[in-house]
């Protein structure tokens, strides 16, 4: 039995509001962070592959293009500049040999929590600056809403 899915003029027009709204503010949101400068000499890629290793064990080149969203080819290239800078290694996957997993080392995962810590900070302090509390607190159940949303399919 196939799911129902309502068609644009079904929606709650509110609904399609906070879609638009939602898609405009974290595109933004999501550049600026990956712009805010710093010291680390990673491409916004690289710091993104790093944060991303940093919540799992290890990942394949294959699983990591995935998440990213970008192809395996460029992934190959991002994962080879982190590995020549010492922040990741490749070990071989113990079921099965053909693959490779990567993770981090003890010097990429400082400089994941670093530049992770450093964007947090920044977001922290602007939300702080332009915002109530009570605007901060709404932000806090409009990211649980949306955390459903993602996990859903």
């Amino acid at each position: 039995m196939s799911e129902f899915r309502p068609s644009a003029d079904d929606l709650n027009e509110e609904a399609l509001r906070a879609a638009m709204e939602i898609f405009v503010v974290v595109g933004r949101l999501r550049r600026r962070l990956t712009s805010l400068p710093g010291d680390s000499g990673l491409t916004p890629t690289q710091a993104s592959v790093l944060t991303r290793l940093s919540k799992v064990e290890s990942a394949t080149v294959g699983e990591l293009a995935g998440a990213e969203q970008v192809t395996h080819q460029a992934t190959v290239k991002t994962v080879a500049a982190l590995e020549q800078a010492g922040l990741v290694r490749r070990d071989p996957d113990p079921t099965d040999g053909r693959r490779q997993l990567i993770s981090l080392t003890e010097v990429g995962r400082t400089r994941a929590q670093g530049e992770r810590h450093a964007r947090q900070e920044w977001l922290a302090r602007a939300l702080s600056e332009h915002g109530t509390p009570e605007q901060i607190r709404a932000v806090l159940i409009a990211m649980e809403l949306l955390g459903e949303v993602s996990d859903s399919s």
